[in-house]
């Protein structure tokens, strides 16, 4: 189960009326994988600064020089359709890639004590950043209209699509049955949990990222509301300046926590969470969940894991 720390950072008070928020990316999520390389990428120790008398350069990363060059050098993302993000899993019905990974997905038979089953490459790629609090990231402009002064707040080359990929999707008409919004604090995080499900929630995620690629064995496996059909909001990562999460929730789903065992040694590596969707009428043929499984909308149910640092939310047992 996922814990949220304390993140309320203490407020600094700073000459020219700039509030700092130091350090805050120490305590923050970070998030899922698309991207294998990172070339010249370096943003852990990050700090926030929000100018309020300055509208023009509000937002300031303090931070070593240059870490915000994140389109340079131009292969600096490297973007690797063998390792589709969980974004893939969205079960929006758009055909994503015409190769699967072996173990993406799987049917609801496959998670029971002593399966053997691929599991596919979870860890998380990219690179480290913080939510920002909510007083912050309510003033700095996200929308296809505001492209260009985003990109100058976030020093983006005219020619980087990085921006317009990720507020196009957050902006994208939600799927049939869908109710989505992206979020790049954790308090906007929780509220639209609790818009969904209530107050009476837990947040769930992968231990680690141990078992990706290789075959692993099922041990223990445990239903979210003794496996009842429920409803859950996914989150999963976006590529962003800072984290941003595209949190969804889709009807009709059952939710499992799994033990992962070393095929070999039967030694436990991971504790799991998995989702399978129960209703798959509305999705394309083409979707490459039927392509892995031999089917076809609304004949089976599909399932995926959650990865690496995202994270589902359910309503409490």
């Amino acid at each position: 189960m996922l814990c949220f720390p304390d993140l309320s950072p203490s407020l600094e008070k700073h000459e020219n009326n700039v509030d700092s928020y130091p350090n805050y990316g120490n305590q923050s999520n970070v998030g899922d994988d698309v991207y294998e390389k990172y070339d010249q990428l370096n943003v852990g120790n990050d700090g926030f600064k929000y100018d309020k008398s300055s509208p023009a350069n509000a937002f300031k990363y303090d931070s070593p020089a240059n870490a915000f060059k994140y389109d340079s050098p131009a292969n600096a993302f490297k973007y690797d359709k063998s390792s589709t993000s969980s974004m893939g899993m969205m079960m929006d019905g758009k055909v994503t890639s015409k190769w699967v990974q072996p173990g993406k997905f799987f049917r609801e038979r496959m998670l029971k004590a002593g399966t053997i089953m691929p599991m596919p490459d979870i860890k998380d790629k990219m690179p480290k950043r913080s939510f920002l609090p909510r007083v912050i990231s309510s003033k700095l402009p996200f929308s296809t209209s505001k492209i260009v002064e985003m990109k100058k707040i976030f020093h983006a080359r005219e020619n980087s699509s990085m921006l317009a990929a990720a507020v196009s999707e957050c902006e994208r008409a939600p799927s049939t049955g869908e109710t989505k919004r992206c979020v790049g604090s954790v308090e906007d995080m929780i509220d639209f949990a609790i818009s969904m499900l209530g107050r009476n929630m837990v947040v769930r995620t992968t231990e680690n990222n141990k078992g990706s690629k290789n075959d692993v064995m099922i041990e223990t496996v445990s239903g979210i509301n003794v496996g009842r059909v429920t409803k859950s909001v996914s989150c999963h990562q976006s590529l962003f300046p800072y984290l941003l999460y595209y949190c969804h929730s889709v009807p009709k789903v059952q939710v499992y926590e799994a033990n992962i065992l070393d095929p070999k040694t039967k030694v436990k590596i991971n504790h799991r969470v998995a989702i399978c969707h129960v209703d798959t009428s509305s999705w394309e043929a083409g979707h490459e969940a039927f392509m892995a499984l031999s089917s076809s909308p609304g004949k089976i149910k599909v399932c995926h894991w959650i990865f690496e640092n995202d994270m589902t939310w359910t309503t409490a047992d």
